[in-house]
């Protein structure tokens, strides 16, 4: 089985490197196909020495832009590399415009003989319901294209079922908890030296354009982390521009240090006190790491998470958010944590998946050969 992935940020490096390592041990091709979305080292080449995983097969080499500009370069570019690898299938993770853009070229794609190439989503039917991310609208259209949709909970493949694309649909757990696992039990040599001094402090992470790019919600965030603890912050190339474009300062508890990889940021979300983040992923490992975890918006896709009383949706509220860390019960890490992302062989189910729709493939083409002969 040959398979092309692709792929574009941090989230999705993360995601794809157990799957990666179980579809090359299983004796597959995988063509790894970066965009370039994630452009900058600590962003994207870290990330993959840290994870082990082999350098990319192609680098796009897209950069930022506005969405329709970095789509539409990442479709101009996409094309020419699917036909000229011609793959049996094409994968792609979770909700990123890199998701989009491979989506749709994967769905539209056929090669010289007619042979056209299945897609799966890794991560499908997760929603937020909130149509105004980019991010929504981005892994609705990666689903309703999709051959096969591997979902991490039961609430993505309820989701999957209301949309009538259950049929397509199959639940894998999530691919997270492998890679999770995997880099936890490295991670403690990797704390960032300007951390080491500190035991109790609030890790940060924010970067959607909608609290960082709206001076409404950025400024009553950055009002309420100004705490009577330390704030660490690795800062993301679109908050450290706003930030150094004026208009806003940090709080003096906060201590801003560049952007981290993978094992640093493992090591760090560990040993923090409490997560407050506007990242979907980063929830989720919260979680994974038994850290309570805060959210900066104003809903959440991993909604089990809250259910489990491990994440509280503060949006963009400096009491709420005070609040939740002055709460003793949410603020203890001996409580109940439930296996709600599956038993860690994601990666695993993945590949058997992506192998059981090769095969549908294959006999479809054996019929259709048998019966134009």
């Amino acid at each position: 089985m040959r398979v092309l992935t692709v792929v574009g940020a941090r989230p999705q490096f993360v995601k794809a490197a157990p799957v990666s390592r179980a579809l090359r041990g299983g004796a597959h091709t995988e063509i790894l196909v970066h965009t370039g979305q994630h452009y900058d080292d600590a962003m994207s080449a870290s990330f993959f020495r840290d994870l082990e995983m082999p350098e990319p097969d192609v680098n796009l080499g897209v950069g930022s832009g506005t969405h329709g500009a970095m789509t539409g370069e990442m479709l101009r570019r996409l094309e020419p590399v699917m036909l000229d690898q011609e793959p049996d299938g094409v994968l792609v993770y979770g909700d990123t415009n890199s998701t989009l853009a491979a989506a749709v070229v994967a769905s539209k794609l056929a090669f010289a003989d007619g042979r056209r190439p299945w897609l799966a989503h890794v991560e499908a039917g997760l929603r937020s319901f909130n149509r105004s991310m980019p991010e929504e609208r981005n892994r609705i259209v990666a689903d309703h294209l999709a051959d096969v949709l591997l979902a991490p909970t039961d609430i993505g493949m309820s989701h999957l079922v209301h949309e009538g694309l259950g049929e397509r649909a199959e639940l894998v757990g999530d691919v997270m908890v492998e890679a999770h696992t995997w880099a936890a039990s490295r991670a403690a040599a990797w704390l960032p030296a300007a951390v080491r001094e500190h035991d109790r402090y609030v890790l940060l992470t924010l970067h959607r354009a909608e609290n960082v790019d709206d001076p409404d919600r950025f400024a009553p965030i950055l009002a309420g982390l100004a705490l009577d603890m330390p704030v660490i912050f690795p800062v993301h190339p679109r908050t450290r521009a706003r930030l150094e474009a004026g208009g806003h300062a940090l709080p003096a508890n906060v201590i801003a240090i560049d952007p981290v990889g993978y094992l640093e940021m493992v090591a760090l979300e560990g040993r923090a006190r409490a997560i407050a983040t506007d990242s979907g992923g980063v929830q989720k490992e919260a979680y994974l790491s038994g850290v309570p975890c805060i959210t900066l918006r104003a809903e959440t896709e991993w909604v089990e998470t809250v259910d489990a009383g491990w994440n509280r949706v503060v949006d963009a509220d400096p009491a709420a958010l005070a609040a939740a860390l002055a709460d003793e019960e949410f603020m203890r890490r001996d409580r109940p944590r439930p296996p709600l992302y599956g038993d860690g062989s994601a990666a695993e189910r993945v590949v058997a998946a992506l192998e059981r729709m090769q095969a549908r493939a294959d006999r479809a083409r054996s019929l259709q050969e048998a019966a134009t002969t």
